[in-house]
């Protein structure tokens, strides 16, 4: 694509709502993407997957690229990235299997571990199979991170320290889940790390530690004003910020993302990091933690979305 990318000359469909429980922060996700892209210049059209009739319009109208803010199932899972490809629109983030690759938390794990990758202990348990609460705690500890295999913005995710919380999240996991993944607890830094570009350069953004006002960085504290507080750069020496953006970029690739990712991270008091999971639709609104390191970097959210753009056209 020529240096002198104009994106007037660019028809965008910007995809988001979708069918998930992450619907309502999807749409203020696209809501703060469209702001971007007009303000960059694109002529942006807002289409939601869950109205057959912005499904017609998508597959009718002459857009030139797909700007993705569907979180969650039906979305961020390769779903609609299939569609995308077999009408042959050229889209933001990652492909197929990617996607779903990243969405189901306890295959990414093995992936992050085949990369050598640190990651916290798990067990994966499937509804309908028999599980015994008491080997699961003398594997992992009693102290515990329970949440859905397959689902985002820390829905359904549980922290627990003892047998009966324990079985008791899990049950309520399985509500939201077939597949339910049980971590051992570690106790650190909350941080997560942004990376944008495609195969041949990669570039991690500055690190952005979390510090929310609840026990860890669950919905409330993800999208709620005043629910977390971002610190970027996060105040690390620069070994460890070389080391964890290293992890990130390792990630990005272990899972063949593309375009974007961002993804989470403990941090232990004794240097050890271990990643949580990899997110390929980053959320978009006001509050979110993309825009937030793209800005440390000296990347306003306009230029972030053209650089997004201009990513998938170029694939």
């Amino acid at each position: 694509m020529p240096e002198s990318f104009d994106p007037r000359q660019w028809r965008v469909a910007l995809l988001a709502g979708g069918k998930s429980g992450e619907r309502e922060i999807s749409l203020a996700s696209g809501n703060g993407a469209r702001e971007a892209l007009v303000e960059a210049g694109f002529t942006v059209t807002v289409l939601d997957p869950a109205e057959r009739t912005d499904l017609k319009r998508l597959l009718d109208g002459s857009f030139d690229v797909a700007f993705l803010c569907l979180h969650g199932k039906y979305g961020e899972d390769g779903t609609i990235q299939g569609m995308l490809d077999v009408i042959g629109l050229p889209y933001t983030g990652s492909g197929v299997w990617s996607s779903a690759l990243a969405m189901d938390k306890p295959k990414a794990k093995l992936y992050y571990e085949r990369a050598g990758i640190p990651t916290p202990p798990s067990v994966t348990i499937f509804a309908g199979e028999d599980y015994d609460i008491s080997s699961i705690s003398d594997m992992l500890g009693s102290h515990c991170v329970v949440k859905p295999g397959t689902e985002g913005s820390a829905l359904g995710v549980f922290i627990v320290d003892d047998l009966e919380s324990l079985e008791k999240a899990i049950e309520k996991a399985f509500e939201l889940d077939k597949e339910v993944l049980v971590e051992r607890y570690i106790k650190g830094t909350e941080l997560t790390v942004a990376v944008v570009g495609d195969d041949a350069y990669v570039e991690a953004l500055p690190i952005i530690e979390i510090v929310p006002t609840s026990e860890f960085y669950d919905y409330d504290s993800k999208y709620a004003p005043g629910g977390s507080q971002h610190i970027c750069p996060a105040p690390l020496s620069e070994s460890t910020t070389d080391y964890v953006k290293d992890l990130a970029i390792r990630a990005h690739r272990a899972l063949s993302c593309k375009g974007v990712s961002r993804s989470d991270f403990i941090l232990e008091d004794t240097g050890s990091c271990w990643i949580l999971e990899t997110n390929t639709i980053p959320g978009m609104t006001g509050t979110s933690l993309l825009p937030d390191a793209a800005r440390a970097a000296g990347i306003s959210f306009p230029e972030l979305c053209t650089r997004l753009v201009r990513i998938a056209l170029d694939r």
